[in-house]
C-alpha cells in the first residue's frame, strides 16, 4: 500500500522486529545506535495473546501496525525523515522507549517533552524550544500518552520485565498516584505539600493532577484499566494548552498522536490504543482528524 515508504521503515518492520532504532539505515544522518539487550531480540507472535490484549483494550493495535499506518498517512501530507522533527511526551519508564524507538527508526532523534506517567512536564517552554528545532518549511510529529502493562495471564497494571523475576507494576508512577488518591477518597490519608518538594516534584504533580478523577476511578469496574484513560484525559488538558500557546511556532504542520501505550512481556509486541490523531496547519489550527485512517 505504501510503496514509496523509505527503506528504513521496511527494515524496522522486519519479522524479528529489530529494536530500538534502525541505526544502519540512519547512520549517515547521525542517529545514535541505542544498542541494548532488547536489540535483535526475537518477538514471538501469539494470536491468543493478541486477542487477549484487544479484548482488554478495544481499539488497540500493535506498535508495528501503528507505525506503518501513521508513517503512511503522514507521507501523504509531506512528512519525511528529512523534514520532520519527532517529539514525544511519554513516561520516563524504559518500557515507554519501545514505541519511541519505533518512530525514531523512521524520523530520527526525538525531542523529549515528557516525564513521569507521560505528563508533558517540559511545558510551554519545552514546546517552544522544540518548535524552534523543526526544520525550515518542515513538520513535527508529537506522540503523547500514558502507559499501562498487561501480563500474559491478562492482569492489567502489571508487566514482565527483561531479566527481572518479579512481575512489576506498570505504570509505577500512575499506580502510586492512584493509591495516594484512593487513600484520600477512602479516608486514612492526608493531602501533603509534596508538590513543593523538588526531590520528587513530578510525582507530586501527578498526584495532584489525578485528584479530579477520584470518583471516576472509585466507580470503575477495573481501576487499573481505567487509570491510564483518566491520566490521558488529564494530560489532554495540558497538551491542548501547550499546543495552543505555542501554535505560532508550528512551521508547515503538526501531527498530534495521542493514546495509551500498552506494554507486554519482553518476547511480545507492544500495543497502542490511539485516541486522537489530529493535523494542525501552519497557523496552529486543527484542520483534520486522521484517527479513522489508523484504526
Amino acid at each position: 500500500m505504501f510503496a514509496t515508504r523509505p527503506a528504513a521503515v521496511n527494515a524496522a518492520r522486519s519479522a524479528l522486529r529489530l529494536r530500538p532504532s534502525s541505526a544502519a539505515a540512519f547512520a549517515n544522518n547521525g542517529v545514535a545506535d541505542a544498542a541494548t539487550s532488547q536489540q535483535n531480540r526475537q518477538i514471538s507472535s501469539s494470536p491468543e495473546f493478541d486477542a487477549l490484549v484487544k479484548k482488554s483494550f478495544p481499539g488497540a493495535i500493535s506498535n508495528k501496525d501503528l507505525v506503518n499506518k501513521v508513517v503512511g498517512v503522514l507521507e501523504g501530507k509531506g512528512f519525511s525523515h528529512e523534514n520532520t522533527l519527532l517529539a514525544t511526551s511519554l513516561c520516563a519508564d524504559e518500557l515507554a522507549r519501545v514505541l519511541e524507538d519505533e518512530f525514531v527508526s523512521v524520523y530520527g532523534n526525538n525531542f523529549n517533552l515528557g516525564g513521569l506517567s507521560g505528563f508533558p512536564f517540559a511545558g510551554n517552554t519545552g514546546f517552544g524550544a522544540m518548535a524552534a528545532h523543526i526544520p525550515d518549511d518542515g513538520f513535527c510529529l508529537l506522540v503523547h500518552g500514558p502507559h499501562v502493562g498487561i501480563c500474559k495471564n491478562g492482569q492489567i497494571g502489571k508487566v514482565e520485565r527483561q531479566g527481572i523475576a518479579l512481575v512489576d507494576n506498570c505504570c509505577g508512577s500512575a499506580i502510586a498516584a492512584s493509591n495516594y488518591l484512593k487513600g484520600i477518597t477512602h479516608g486514612g490519608a492526608q493531602i501533603t505539600a509534596k508538590l513543593q518538594q523538588f526531590s520528587d516534584f513530578q510525582q507530586g504533580a501527578v498526584q495532584e493532577l489525578i485528584l479530579p478523577f477520584g470518583k471516576r476511578l472509585s466507580d470503575a469496574e477495573d481501576r487499573m484499566h481505567e487509570l491510564p484513560y483518566a491520566l490521558y484525559d488529564s494530560q489532554e488538558i495540558l497538551v491542548k494548552d501547550i499546543v495552543e500557546t505555542g501554535s505560532k511556532g508550528i512551521k508547515k504542520g503538526l501531527a498530534l498522536l495521542g493514546g495509551i501505550q500498552i506494554n507486554t512481556a519482553p518476547d511480545s509486541d507492544d500495543y497502542f490504543h490511539p485516541l486522537r490523531f489530529d493535523y494542525y496547519d501552519e497557523n496552529g489550527v486543527k484542520v483534520e482528524s486522521l484517527l479513522s485512517s489508523i484504526q
